[in-house]
């Protein structure tokens, strides 16, 4: 068991906060799998400030999906605050400050990683959001800017002493992105200068790897993020690989496919016929690897119509359960 604040998971396992990706639909299917705490997209406080109701749906969430985190971004104090208390009536479990994101559109406004160059203005956002809500608080950070600006230790120093519950280092800069290697070094110094709950994230892939991360880091958990992407399945091999040291084996492209059709449906009951857009993505990632795939992606690319989409996805899964029959 380990807490954030007052609450308590069972492992210490965790879904990254990832734009355009972990909404409410994949966040209930990855708690199924066994992940223990998940967090919603990030949130613009801007937009909150100016009233864009389509914010609203980023922060919409699920009794059966808690513990579940929303997060938030922006650069301004007095806009941060305010946008945790909107957020709050939400009642999420856990608010996370996104001091991480690598985006231009965000750092380029002053938000994200951005803030990784300046800890004092950094700790100043954090505290006022702290300060707004009565719920835990937790921050994301990375690295550092680039390599001559690694100021993950000291900026996680000080969200610790304005109150922050826990700490998620992504151990690549700015600069990287997603490229290179993630330094899980770093997550270490991080861990070793602070009290309070650090979790790891960068080059997740395997359920060994979380066991590396943490003997190697001592991090109190691990975060999984791209790795995810069209394997929820991951969630549920890291908690078997925890309790018993083995695992199941990859899914088959049947059950890739039948995923992907259970997907597709839940966010069409939750988010109406637009989800076909925005699941499109989803589908191509479920789909890697299975025969025939990039044909079929191609055409799911070209179709607007729910109905239509099923119909390709249940053709395909027709011509697989044939093959695995033969």
């Amino acid at each position: 068991m380990w807490s954030i604040g007052d609450i308590q998971m069972k492992y210490p396992v965790v879904l990254a906060p990832m734009a355009g990706v972990t909404d409410l639909p994949f966040r209930l299917i990855v708690k199924e799998f066994g992940c223990a705490l998940v967090f919603g997209q990030l949130v613009s406080a801007n937009a909150i400030r100016y009233g864009n109701k389509k914010t609203d749906v980023l922060l919409q969430i699920a009794e059966q999906e808690r513990p579940v985190g929303l997060q938030l971004f922006g650069s301004d104090p007095a806009a941060m605050a305010a946008a945790a208390r909107y957020v709050a009536d939400f009642h999420p479990d856990i608010i996370d400050v996104n001091l991480g994101c690598p985006a231009p559109k965000v750092v380029d406004n002053g938000d994200g990683c951005a803030l990784m160059r300046d800890p004092v203005k950094a700790a100043e956002v954090v505290r006022a959001v702290v300060k707004a809500v009565d719920i835990p608080v937790t921050v994301k950070i990375r690295k550092g800017w680039d390599d001559q600006s690694v100021t993950a230790v000291e900026i996680a120093q000080r969200v610790e002493q304005v109150g922050v519950c826990a700490v998620t280092i992504h151990g690549r800069t700015r600069q990287q992105f997603y490229g290179g290697n993630a330094d899980w070094d770093i997550i270490a110094a991080v861990r070793e200068a602070v009290s309070i709950p650090v979790i790891g994230n960068g080059d997740v892939r395997t359920p060994e790897d979380v066991t590396a991360m943490m003997r190697r880091t001592g991090c109190t958990a691990v975060m999984v993020g791209r790795a995810a992407l069209g394997n929820p399945w991951l969630f549920r091999r890291i908690v078997q690989y925890l309790e018993h040291g083995v695992y199941d084996a990859d899914p088959t492209d049947t059950e890739k496919v039948a995923m992907a059709i259970r997907h597709l449906r839940m966010a069409l009951e939750m988010k109406g016929d637009h989800a076909v857009y925005e699941m499109r993505k989803h589908l191509a990632w479920y789909l890697k690897g299975v025969p025939n795939a990039n044909k079929v992606k191609q055409v799911i690319m070209s179709i607007d119509a729910a109905d239509a989409v099923f119909q390709v996805l249940y053709e395909l899964l027709e011509q697989l359960a044939t093959v695995e029959e033969a």
